[in-house]
């Protein structure tokens, strides 16, 4: 009989894999660790509360491990492939991004774990974009760019067999893990020669930058693996005196006292050499060093919130410096509560909620209407923050535009296709909301159930 090891082991020795191989390539993205790394263990020093609260609720252990990469594929079939791949590791597709609202012609989705064992375990992503070829005006060169990606394969015949064999065994083995991440590898591998020539290139370049990475070369390669820092304004600062040239403005929300959602920023992308069809030489611009900063999960309300806000402020903010760009933002999201007790109150953000030691002391407590509030100021439970695991399109676009050039193209706005995207998935993709949600709820049925209280229902 044989031993199957879970599927979170596969995906930690993954992503580690993946992580070697990328610093294998891209020297810099070592030297961005590194600084990572420092600006982290200063911030915890510094901040001791902070690094007990990493520590009580197991998020300590994952930052030195938390990873997210990205890949752009070009068929519906590479992304049915790469779903079945991701479920050997234990990831589903969670949410739906149309990136096409800022530009750019693809929509996507995140493949990562959902329960909190795992989260805990290794809270690998990999963001993952379909290019919408139907998007791309001329018919002459959508038709060559679908041919193009119809004869190949960007996925091992290894891959392929023991995807299968871990959908009809319902795992894999030691061995057979070992070898899944060798094969698997291929597929996110770095190639310098092209499949197309030269002015097949620069046809698709000519029509986005993004078409020609994904359309002409063997696979999709990984183009950033980003680790998550507690303070991405210093390593912003930082980055120069590192040898990197960071993107001029940080994507996402000001930097707060109780951080919401996600904060990104990058070095910019590598200029590399090409060879293509014909022996003929060029460059490629396409591989980057991002880095991310996550804050609290927003509810519906606070999504709606942060999106007007970001809205304003990106009408006052184009073209500034970094500098200009966040002190512009941090007036704009002043109406934005930066407490966790507002954030709690005024229901704009997602909680975890734990009995306290005064709780489990009190024993059963009798209430005839339940106030969340009153029992988190008596001191019987606590709300936590939930970090938010997702995405937001708006900053993923600016990566994009940063480190592909151009600002996006009008052609492009305003295509969502959530429907045609899980058609090509070949599943439905998880409501990320939905998932935060469930968390709040049954952490907080748990918690009046400890108080001797009925949930609420």
């Amino acid at each position: 009989m044989t031993t199957l090891i879970s599927h979170h082991e596969i995906r930690d020795r993954f992503s580690k894999a993946m992580s070697a191989m990328y610093q294998a390539e891209v020297p810099q993205y070592e030297t961005l660790l590194e600084l990572v790394a420092e600006v982290n263990r200063e911030t915890l020093e510094r901040d001791t509360e902070l690094a007990e609260r990493l520590e009580a609720h197991d998020e300590l252990n994952r930052l030195g491990v938390e990873r997210h990469g990205a890949i752009r594929v070009g068929s519906a079939e590479e992304l049915a492939m790469l779903r079945r791949l991701f479920a050997v590791m234990g990831m589903a597709p969670v949410g739906y991004y149309d990136l096409s609202e800022a530009g750019v012609p693809v929509h996507s989705t995140a493949f990562r774990p959902i329960d909190d064992e795992a989260l805990a375990r290794n809270p690998f992503r990999v963001f993952t974009s379909l290019l919408r070829l139907e998007l791309i005006e001329s018919p002459e060169l959508r038709e060559r760019a679908a041919g193009i990606l119809a004869a190949r394969d960007i996925f091992t015949t290894g891959a392929r067999e023991l995807i299968a064999l871990n959908e009809t065994q319902g795992g894999l083995s030691d061995e057979q893990a070992e070898r899944f991440v060798e094969e698997a590898l291929e597929t996110f591998r770095w190639h310098r020669d092209a499949t197309v020539d030269l002015d097949t290139y620069e046809a698709l370049h000519a029509e986005h930058r993004l078409i020609a990475d994904v359309v002409c070369f063997r696979g999709p390669h990984i183009n950033h693996l980003t680790p998550r820092t507690l303070d991405i304004d210093e390593v912003q600062r930082r980055m120069p005196a590192a040898g990197m040239n960071p993107k001029e403005v940080i994507e996402g929300p000001p930097r707060r006292a109780c951080p919401i959602l996600l904060r990104q920023t990058s070095f910019k992308a590598l200029e590399e050499p090409i060879r293509f069809a014909g022996d003929r030489q060029g460059t490629h611009t396409a591989r980057f060093g991002e880095i991310e900063q996550r804050g609290v999960a927003l509810t519906a309300k606070g999504r709606a919130l942060y999106d007007r806000l970001l809205g304003e402020s990106r009408r006052r903010t184009a073209g500034l410096s970094n500098e200009a760009h966040q002190r512009v933002l941090a007036e704009v999201f002043a109406d934005f509560p930066d407490t966790e007790a507002e954030l709690h109150r005024q229901g704009l953000a997602f909680f975890e909620y734990r009995t306290t030691e005064a709780g489990r002391e009190a024993g059963a407590i009798a209430e005839t209407e339940i106030e969340i509030e009153r029992l988190i100021e008596q001191g019987l439970i606590t709300a936590r923050p939930i970090t938010y695991e997702d995405f937001l399109p708006v900053s993923a676009a600016g990566i994009f535009q940063s480190n592909l050039g151009g600002d996006g193209s009008e052609a492009y706005a305003g295509h969502a296709n959530r429907e045609a995207f899980e058609e090509a998935l070949g599943a439905p993709v998880t409501d990320e909301l939905t998932l935060y949600a469930e968390r709040e709820r049954s952490s907080l049925d748990a918690a009046l159930t400890s108080l001797g209280i009925p949930p609420v229902r």
